[in-house]
């Protein structure tokens, strides 16, 4: 499988939206790890605790905090910057708060991307940008087939809309105002890993029962996802945008998941290896019947590896045992950016 390529990012000057995120601040971590010199867009963390501040994410970075949804905010916090390469990872990521508040997930997610990539019409030295969305772009009829970069966009919840709805604002930009510039989306799946706190995610809820002495309550035990650790899911993106920087015949839209193949893990099945790594409760189950949540959501992440030759490297246990890891020595008072440090090296190490 081909490696992320540290020669191509020593120097290169990037724009990281989100770094105040779970995935953001491993993004940010690792980026400055490989020599790049990292300047961060996004709001103020939302959650506490956070990886951002847990990790000092904000002293690897150039970090300058505003809010995507207001163009004069992004306007003038990038004036005067340049840039070679832009990874833009801001959002409103949440399903269910994209229920309770569908204007400002719409707001956030479509406009948002739209006011970045107005700003970057400005910038004269771009080799690649890369915008991340989701692999809940897809028009989902759940019939468990793995959806294909080529398959119709759709999407029935507020979230999901959103990301399709931003990979239409992407193209059209891309091809309206970026007749040079290489700029993609990248389709991640259900990405876990050390450092999430988010409210309403399913490893974050289980450190919390577990922290709490309680049971974890789970909506839909028998959905499926395409679980994704951290580390494979940023490696993906990074071989994608270094691809499109190198190689014109690059696709512009690429799907990172599990390995092709592989064998399918529902949301129970998770939550029982999440528990006993902790050593917490059993899970338990409360239906939500008016959830509009999929059941069957898988993708297809082989184009990946035809054409950039990048294929995930953990499976499923393999991605809980490394999260719950995490979580269980941070707890015990190991510091967050060491072990960040030490899974990357490891990962990195990995054939």
């Amino acid at each position: 499988m081909a490696a992320v390529n540290p020669g191509f990012w020593a120097g290169k000057r990037v724009l990281l939206t989100g770094h105040t995120g779970f995935k953001g601040g491993w993004a940010a971590i690792w980026l400055s790890r490989l020599g790049a010199k990292v300047t961060g867009l996004a709001l103020a963390p939302d959650q506490r605790p956070s990886l951002y501040e847990l990790a000092h994410v904000g002293a690897r970075t150039n970090s300058r905090l505003c809010d995507l949804r207001r163009p004069d905010e992004v306007a003038a916090a990038l004036e005067g910057a340049a840039f070679d390469l832009v990874l833009h990872m801001a959002a409103q990521p949440i399903v269910r708060t994209s229920i309770e508040d569908p204007i400002a997930t719409f707001d956030t997610n479509v406009m948002g991307t739209a006011h970045l990539l107005q700003t970057l019409r400005r910038q004269t030295s771009l080799q690649a940008v890369l915008v991340i969305t989701s692999d809940k772009v897809y028009a989902n009829a759940e019939t468990g087939r793995a959806f294909a970069e080529g398959d119709n966009l759709g999407g029935k919840d507020p979230y999901s809309a959103s990301k399709a709805a931003a990979e239409i604002v992407v193209q059209s930009y891309a091809k309206s105002f970026f007749p040079s510039v290489p700029v993609g989306t990248a389709r991640g799946g259900n990405v876990i890993g050390g450092g999430d706190f988010s409210r309403d995610r399913l490893v974050a809820d289980i450190v919390r029962a577990v922290q709490a002495g309680e049971a974890v309550t789970l909506r839909h035990p028998e959905a499926t996802r395409p679980w994704q650790h951290v580390l494979d899911c940023l490696a993906g993106y990074f071989r994608h945008i270094e691809a499109l920087a190198t190689d014109a015949a690059t696709p512009r839209s690429l799907n990172f998941g599990p390995r092709p193949g592989g064998p399918e893990v529902t949301v129970g099945e998770l939550a029982t290896l999440g528990v006993a790594a902790l050593g917490g409760q059993p899970w338990r189950h409360e239906p939500d019947p008016v959830s509009l949540e999929a059941q069957a959501l898988a993708i297809d992440a082989s184009l990946a590896k035809r054409a950039i030759g990048f294929e995930s490297r953990l499976d499923a246990p393999q991605a809980v045992a490394l999260t719950m890891d995490w979580y269980r020595r941070q707890a015990a008072g190991e510091d967050a950016l060491a072990l960040c440090e030490a899974q990357i090296a490891d990962y990195e190490g990995r054939s």
